[in-house]
């Protein structure tokens, strides 16, 4: 089941591993919540955050699959006028219970798996599936994300974009030849 509780960050939804809900869990994200999340990302606001999850369990990792939909309202990089556009990114977590690092020798190698690489550790009776959702939306922000007047104010600007400085014909043909040769 999970608690919310408002004390410890933007957005906390903790989920206990040992009763984990049967059906799909929803976690949205209440107006004060994408309010801090918005200031936390260094976006205008966000509009809507809402993670479908169900949950499975392999050894003593927690997995919790799903999609993450939100709203984003932003500044374009070029122009800095707020534009507002929706992300959809799947969400594949894995909630490992802290675990002691092993001892290794300081000039001795490692090897990790896929699964060693996307383990989210968590201490006590529960872990924080709603940071896990806030992180994973903010990587999926693009910082430098251009709104639908970029290219007029950069042509309004005299900047001309990279295809406009390709060449055409055959020295580009011969060029592009050569690129492809590694050359």
């Amino acid at each position: 089941m999970s608690v919310p509780n408002s004390a410890a960050g933007e957005l906390v939804r903790l989920v206990k591993p040992r009763a984990l809900p049967a059906e799909a869990l929803t976690v949205e994200a209440n107006e004060a919540e994408r309010a801090a999340l918005a200031g936390r990302l260094g976006v205008t606001a966000v509009h809507k955050l809402v993670a479908e999850v169900t949950f499975d369990t392999k050894d003593e990792a927690v997995l919790a699959n799903g999609k993450l939909s939100a709203t984003i309202e932003q500044p374009c990089a070029v122009t800095q006028d707020d534009f507002v556009y929706a992300v959809d990114e799947p969400l594949t977590l894995r909630f490992v219970p802290t675990r002691p690092l092993p001892e290794f020798a300081p000039d001795e190698e490692i090897e990790l798996d896929s699964e060693d690489l996307d383990e989210i550790e968590y201490e006590g009776d529960a872990f924080d599936l709603g940071e896990a959702i806030a992180q994973s939306l903010a990587l999926a922000l693009d910082p430098y994300r251009e709104g639908p007047g970029a290219d007029a104010a950069r042509k309004a600007a005299g900047i001309v974009s990279d295809e406009e400085l390709i060449p055409s014909g055959p020295l580009a043909e011969a060029l592009a030849a050569l690129k492809g040769k590694g050359g």
